[in-house]
């Protein structure tokens, strides 16, 4: 039987050098600790001690790229990768993601260290099911094929009753958006609870769906206690909702695992605090890495920022936690998530977040991108929707804008803001 093991990447940095850096590290991780213990034997490592199976000193530093209690004139940089035998933690993502970034961010003998890249084994993949309606299953409940999915965000954030929530999605939808999401602090807070806010909303977009035949996808942020979630998501879907949405890091693995075995809809997840894991270059959690977890606890959509994005990413780094979301697990297609751009995009970015991206397979969240249009909520969807027509048939946006007046009116206003 050949054995089954979990390999992870890190970019990897100590005063100590690499090899003796990683020791530690592997030693923490698995079966050791900072002196040899009579139960530790040989047999013992061997069985259940992380193993280093790469190291690659890329450069010398003169300076710690975190503060670091060992002294030095040197820090040795450059990429390590551990692996660890599936018994150790068992097919379970909680106690993978202990073992793979617990610990070892702390540790004296690390100056920097970045968890960049994971590879399940295969026995994940029996574990966990993954998206229930990924990219598929999303267009076919918005009832949008082949072009990019366009959407926005409520806004006021917080504020607004169930009532104006409602008045709001209904503008919307008679202006042609395809999807709709609650802002993250738009919970089920007092002002505005959760299951007014769905009968009032509901009420307006099936109403539309009626006269229209275009049922708007709403993702309704449920994110709360595991049992909170699970009442939530059924009164959406009672209601005729098609979407619901959750904040990863509130909710956890467990919580969005649990979630995806009660819940008949679409899992809108949102990384808000993401910035906690990414902003520093030396310690953290690559997105790459991150979003491998979240799409086997079953996330169908996956937030990656967007180009020219208000935050600190770059364009480069949007592009790629984009692509990452699409490519399979496993060597399964199931497993792909729907990226969602967000961020200051407006009709501008459209024809580059297309190109990057390779194709039409995304939702394009835009706020003032729409309700700031010189044309209101139908002139800015409209543009959005252009300027998606433009990127897939290879047309210049200047010279489609010549003959829309909508993306004309978009290139106008918010052209110069974003570039």
């Amino acid at each position: 039987m050949v054995e089954e093991r979990l390999f992870a990447r890190y970019e990897l940095e100590s005063p100590l050098g690499l090899e003796r850096a990683a020791t530690v590290i592997a030693g923490e991780q698995s079966s050791g600790t900072f002196l040899k213990l009579p139960g530790e034997t040989d047999s013992l490592r061997a069985r259940s001690g992380a193993r280093i199976e790469e190291i690659v000193e890329r450069t010398v530093l003169s300076a710690p790229g975190l503060p670091c209690r060992h002294a030095g004139a040197r820090f040795h940089r450059g990429e390590m990768v551990l692996s660890w035998p599936l018994e150790n933690m068992g097919a379970s993502l909680t106690n993978t993601l202990a073992t793979v970034a617990g610990n070892l961010f702390e540790l004296a003998e690390v100056s920097a260290l970045r968890l960049t890249d994971i590879t399940f084994p295969p026995a994940f993949a029996r574990a966990y099911p993954g998206p229930a309606f990924g990219v598929a299953g999303t267009r076919r409940l918005a009832g949008v094929e082949q072009r990019p999915m366009i959407g926005t965000i409520i806004k006021p954030s917080v504020g607004l009753s169930p009532e104006e929530t409602a008045a709001l999605a209904k503008e919307l939808a008679e202006g042609g958006i395809d999807f709709i999401k609650d802002d993250e602090l738009q919970g089920n807070g007092p002002h505005c609870p959760l299951a007014e806010r769905v009968r009032h909303v509901m009420r307006a977009l099936n109403d539309h769906a009626e006269r229209t035949g275009k049922k708007v996808m709403y993702a309704f942020n449920i994110t709360g206690e595991v049992d909170e979630m699970k009442r939530n998501a059924d009164i959406v879907r009672d209601a005729g909702g098609t979407c619901v949405m959750v904040s990863l890091l509130s909710v956890g693995l467990a919580g969005l695992a649990a979630i995806r075995a009660h819940c008949e809809l679409p899992l809108h997840c949102h990384r808000n605090g993401w910035g906690l894991y990414s902003r520093s270059p030396h310690i953290g959690i690559g997105f790459r890495a991150w979003q491998k977890f979240w799409r086997l606890a079953g996330a169908d959509h996956l937030h990656v920022n967007g180009i020219a994005n208000k935050f600190t990413e770059s364009d480069a780094s949007v592009i790629d936690s984009a692509r990452a979301t699409g490519e399979p697990l496993f060597g399964d297609a199931h497993y792909t998530a729907m990226p969602v751009f967000s961020s200051g995009q407006t009709a501008v970015q459209m024809p580059e977040t297309h190109a990057a991206l390779g194709n039409a397979d995304f939702i394009y969240c835009a706020g003032g991108g729409i309700m700031g249009h010189p044309g209101g909520v139908r002139g800015g969807v409209e543009s959005l929707r252009q300027a998606a027509e433009a990127a897939m048939n290879g047309i210049a946006l200047d010279d489609h804008a010549a003959e829309h007046e909508e993306l004309r009116q978009a290139l106008d206003l918010f052209g110069a803001r974003t570039r």
